[in-house]
């Protein structure tokens, strides 16, 4: 059951910011979004699973390692939760797709980093997140083409 209770705990704290902040529909139908841009529906889905994916890869790691020791993982870590969680404040509620671009960009880049040091920690870990700087990727791609269309 312990094992359990802490894989929630880590999945529920990548979920904290959906719960805080929430989808502005009438805002997003404001802009200029790209045609190769995937619904709400279909993004909140997507997220979820790579949630899931990113709370099993730290839960592996957290059970071989004591990340508090591995500053490199713990920064790149805590980078790329921050830079994630934020998105959704600084793109709906402040409004500004500026904001929310550079956040998908930090995003994107601490995935990656996030990806290559969770290999050199645990490389069946790593496979879990394979999938995460690839889609921030396309959430940076989206993001990029969101701010140069309505500015």
């Amino acid at each position: 059951m312990k094992k359990v209770l802490r894989f929630l705990a880590i999945f529920l704290l990548w979920l904290i910011s959906g719960l805080i902040f929430r989808f502005d529909s009438e805002y997003y139908s404001l802009l200029n979004i790209p045609s190769f841009a995937l619904s709400g529906k279909v993004l909140s889905i997507v997220w979820i699973i790579i949630y899931i994916l990113i709370a099993i890869s730290i839960y592996l790691v957290i059970n071989k390692t004591n990340i508090f020791k591995n500053s490199d993982y713990l920064y790149v870590l805590i980078t790329n939760y921050l830079a994630n969680q934020l998105f959704l404040f600084g793109f709906f509620t402040l409004k500004s797709p500026f904001m929310g671009f550079i956040l998908t960009t930090i995003t994107f880049v601490s995935s990656i980093f996030l990806y290559l040091e969770t290999r050199k920690i645990d490389n069946k870990a790593s496979r879990f997140l394979t999938i995460y700087p690839i889609f921030s990727l396309y959430a940076f791609i989206v993001s990029l083409a969101v701010y140069i269309m309505n500015f």
